[in-house]
């Protein structure tokens, strides 16, 4: 999984190796309360690095749908995948588009929240989950980084190409927003953006609002909003003057190479999680409100 930090303007490692993995699970609940549908890589699936034979059951990770779902009494479907990138969120493996950094060979191996096997890709759940259950009330979506890691192995230093990449990756982000909406739903659609890994170092902030910029850029065309979890973040990790792995906020790095930043890896901690729920839940009671005005 990837453990670098942030890119910028000059290529610097991503570092939120946001590989989101979708684990076993129901469907819809058929229960009173209405349904959360989130997408995406491995901060929405609560991916924790070197967990061994905890990857048998998806159950051992919890990531922000789980918060979310209980504050806001809805039953959260969490179809998120390892290493997932825009390409391979819409496209089999074999389709022109299809890009990947992880997601096809951890489902091929371990179990997600929801199960799409085989060619099946998230994008195809969504859509299907989204035209068989018309009560639910928020879809969220956090994907972009795999991109950007990729584009780093691919790239370099060529700042032209990692450009050109971010935009084809906006660009896929757009038509996934696109096809959300196609299905007929209209209810709050958020775009949940990442978080820097060390807010005290510029270039880590740089490279994040950077990815945030091409991640965020279709939201409003789709009638889709922000969970600001980069200012979220940053707010709870001033505890420790800016230190996001100082402040719990991330997970103990176990892996090997060692993670960019000492001591943590670049997923997020329990408390992480719980800081990304917060930005989530805020955007939708804000959204709500202003529609019952």
């Amino acid at each position: 999984m990837p453990r670098r930090q942030w890119f910028g303007t000059a290529v610097i490692a991503l570092a939120l190796g946001l590989v989101l993995f979708a684990g076993p699970g129901a469907a819809a609940s058929e229960d009173d309360h209405p349904s959360y549908l989130a997408l995406g890589d491995s901060v929405v699936f609560g991916y924790i690095a070197g967990d061994g034979f905890a990857y048998v059951n998806a159950k051992n990770f919890v990531g922000y749908p789980d918060y979310v779902g209980r504050d806001l009494k809805l039953e959260a479907v969490n179809a998120s995948c390892p290493g997932e990138a825009s390409g391979g969120f819409m496209f089999a493996v074999g389709v022109a588009g299809h890009n990947d950094n992880g997601c096809v060979p951890f489902k091929a191996r371990f179990p997600l929240h929801v199960s799409y096997e085989g060619a099946a890709t998230q994008m195809a759940f969504a859509t299907r989950f989204l035209a068989t259950q018309p009560d639910t009330r928020l879809v969220s979506l956090g994907i972009g980084a795999n991109d950007a890691f990729i584009l780093q192995r691919v790239c370099g230093a060529d700042q032209g190409c990692l450009v050109a990449g971010l935009a084809a990756m906006s660009a896929n982000i757009d038509t996934i927003l696109g096809g959300i909406r196609a299905t007929g739903y209209h209810g709050v659609l958020e775009v949940v953006n990442y978080y820097a890994l060390d807010y005290a170092d510029p270039a880590s902030v740089q490279g994040a609002e950077l990815l945030n910029h091409f991640v965020t850029a279709s939201a409003a065309k789709h009638g889709a909003v922000i969970a600001d979890v980069f200012t979220a973040m940053q707010s709870s990790a001033a505890v420790a003057g800016g230190h996001t792995c100082e402040a719990g906020l991330l997970n103990i790095g176990t892996s090997s190479p060692a993670p960019a930043f000492p001591n943590c890896d670049v997923h997020p901690s329990q408390s992480g999680q719980q800081t990304i729920a917060g930005a989530v839940e805020d955007t939708f009671r804000t959204v709500t409100a202003e529609n019952n005005q």
